[in-house]
């Protein structure tokens, strides 16, 4: 029997390898490495390491990520996602910026909303190990080290939920416009939304199996907008944050 075309592609061996070797640095046991903790003749599990998602101080992390924007649909937003090289008071990240129009498009009466920008990563193609997602399900935090503007970003996270088009959502409150800064969020404080609203029930988040995560801007107020991300990671060390607290 031979394998089929795409089992030999160099990315799905990359993947696999590089997936082998992850599961190599803990025995090829759980996915992470556990600190056993007895409680109340109970051994709860803490991950020990941080897991990095998306680090883009590597500048072939871009690679994996698209926008998008209302201008999909004819709206006139503008949204760009540029990495930028490392410097001596700045470490290597992607920028995320553009401008945010509300405009309507003409002759188009089905589209009566528009001012939204955003990015997340690709889907990611299979390993050996089949389908590649990301297993959080040991952490407290999600981590982003960002410089922001202020602006009412929002996080975005899918997972393999029920409904395909469900986003879990969460506000980025940036602590110093300006300024670099390590941000912690809960994800069991992430809020399941479809096509923009809250909906009902807010099942919890399968953490188990995150397929995608990004950054969007849906504050629909008018022009420039910028958000510098150096690197997302989940973690369950408080003190990865800057100021020691977590978002609510």
């Amino acid at each position: 029997m031979r394998p089929s075309p795409h089992l030999l592609a160099p990315g799905f061996l990359a993947r696999s390898v590089d997936e082998f070797k992850r599961f190599a640095k803990i025995g090829m046991a759980p996915r992470f490495h556990y600190l056993m903790v007895s409680y109340t003749q109970e051994s709860l599990r803490t991950a020990m390491t941080p897991y990095h998602l998306l680090d883009f101080t590597n500048p072939d992390t871009i690679t994996m990520c698209k926008t998008m924007s209302d201008a999909d649909t004819g709206g006139y937003s503008k949204v760009a996602l540029d990495q930028i090289p490392p410097s001596p008071s700045e470490p290597g990240h992607i920028r995320f910026h553009g401008n945010i129009s509300i405009d309507l498009p003409p002759n188009r009466p089905q589209i009566q909303r528009t001012g939204y920008a955003a990015w997340r990563n690709k889907d990611r193609g299979p390993t050996i190990f089949g389908k590649s997602l990301w297993d959080v399900d040991p952490y407290i935090y999600l981590a982003l080290r960002v410089k922001s503007d202020g602006r009412k970003y929002f996080v975005n996270a899918q997972t393999e939920s029920i409904e395909y088009t469900d986003i879990h959502q969460h506000r980025l409150y940036a602590q110093r416009p300006g300024e670099w800064e390590t941000l912690l969020i809960k994800w069991s404080d992430f809020v399941r939304t479809n096509y923009g609203q809250v909906v009902e029930p807010q099942n919890e988040m399968m953490t188990q199996k995150v397929r995608t995560l990004g950054i969007g801007l849906t504050d629909r107020v008018p022009g420039p907008f910028d958000l510098c991300i150096s690197r997302m990671w989940a973690t369950n060390r408080v003190e990865d944050g800057d100021t020691h607290k977590k978002q609510s």
